[in-house]
């Protein structure tokens, strides 16, 4: 039994996600980004070498950790946590990938800092089941 398109492109966008923030594999990376990828986001420069360059300036520490994951066609949304020693507060974002040709073609995303304990208003943390503080 064959994979649906919907759960190819999910499995595709985690092992590309895995590849550039977690193992910061960048030879592995290329084969996930496509050379023309656009770039929607307000706080990274234009392409795949863009993104790549914005992960090469940022600690080795920097992590990402997948959440929900929903896809549609050739458009996949994430749910995650970027964390590390990159920003003084975690980012929550959900990015938006568009998928061509088994790549990632386009992406947009919004992003938001992690709410702690203390300053979330609902007493629900914005990822996960717990706080991590």
């Amino acid at each position: 039994m064959s994979l649906s398109i919907e759960a190819r492109n999910k499995a595709l966008v985690l092992e590309a996600f895995d590849a550039l923030f977690n193992q910061r594999d960048y030879a592995k990376a290329e084969r996930y980004w496509s050379p023309n990828y656009i770039q929607h986001s307000a706080h990274i420069s234009p392409g795949r070498d863009g993104l790549f360059n914005l992960i090469r300036s940022l600690p080795a520490s920097l992590r990402y950790e997948p959440g929900l994951i929903m896809a549609e066609g050739d458009y996949v949304m994430i749910h995650g946590r970027f964390w590390g020693e990159h920003r003084p507060v975690n980012w929550i974002g959900v990015d938006i990938l568009r998928i061509a040709d088994g790549v990632l073609a386009e992406h947009w995303d919004v992003l938001q800092d992690e709410a702690t304990r203390a300053e979330s208003k609902s007493g629900l943390p914005m990822f996960g089941d717990e706080f991590l503080a």
